[in-house]
């Protein structure tokens, strides 16, 4: 069976399974994370269809990760997890899954949901089946270990990479998405960080008006509010395409977790990274 290794251990998140443990705990009782460690309920998922999460260094936005994947231990356990994240690399093709295979981190290995990937692939006219896109690309890689630390090997993800994000693109996605996933005991994470490199007072004003069209489930006035505002968050696309997943679930409701920024952790508020952890639930 086909591995992706890691590209980011020892870099974004530590390097070694004891270390990147003591790392993911140290973000959930972080002062800026949500103060406990997680407590996993043991069922199916009730409520969670959808998460908003960063994908940094752990140093800088696992804290508000962690408020993320606090929320979804309470709620449950899901046997799937569809990861839509943006494309860095410019490598491969413009909405590329992988269809099979396992994804390595220091905490162990995740298999492909390749029945799944399979299914949103004859669901979709304008996804390809291609690995070379996340050979490098570290919007997906880095949600993994926070999942592995709350489920172990007990769950099965799909990657999918976003270097087209448009909107129609974007919506396409999320419905096919949808349908690949309508009955199943699963749930849509999208990877992004919100606005780069900004004066504090002003990335914190950007961003909260894009992350008020995402509360109102609305993924148009989404992407008209990351246009209009000219907001540099890396993962739109995915985050379109998890509103638009979310709802054709059954969301009803969207909750912010967390929003902070890089100057939040380092004190530096010249030019931060805003982060934001959002639920989408039944």
């Amino acid at each position: 069976m086909k591995v992706r290794r890691p590209i980011q251990a020892g870099m974004f998140y530590a390097g070694t399974s004891g270390a990147l443990r003591k790392q993911i705990e140290g973000c959930f009782t972080h002062k800026l994370g949500p103060g406990s460690l997680p407590k996993v309920a043991d069922r199916k998922l009730e409520s969670i269809i959808g998460l908003v999460c960063p994908h940094a260094g752990y140093m800088y936005s696992g804290p508000v990760a962690a408020h993320a994947y606090h929320h979804l231990a309470k709620d449950g356990k899901p046997d799937t997890v569809v990861i839509f994240g943006p494309n860095h690399t410019g490598r491969g093709s413009a909405l590329a899954i992988m269809k099979e295979g396992m994804w390595r981190t220091p905490i162990g290995d995740v298999e492909i949901d390749s029945v799944t990937a399979k299914e949103i692939l004859r669901e979709s006219q304008i996804i390809d089946a291609d690995d070379s896109a996340h050979a490098f690309e570290h919007s997906i890689e880095v949600q993994l270990p926070f999942l592995q630390y709350l489920f172990g090997s007990a769950f099965k993800f799909v990657p999918i990479c976003f270097l087209m994000q448009d909107l129609e693109s974007s919506r396409e996605v999320g419905r096919a998405v949808a349908r690949a996933l309508l009955g199943k005991n699963a749930l849509v994470i999208a990877s992004t960080d919100m606005t780069h490199y900004e004066p504090q007072e002003r990335a914190s004003r950007k961003d909260n008006m894009v992350i008020d069209a995402a509360l109102k489930l609305d993924e148009e006035r989404f992407y008209s509010a990351i246009e209009t505002y000219d907001v540099s968050a890396c993962g739109y696309g995915p985050v379109t395409a998890a509103i638009t997943a979310a709802k054709a679930l059954g969301a009803k409701k969207a909750e912010l977790l967390c929003y902070r920024t890089s100057g939040d952790v380092i004190g530096d508020f010249s030019a931060v990274v805003g982060y934001a952890s959002i639920a989408f639930t039944k």
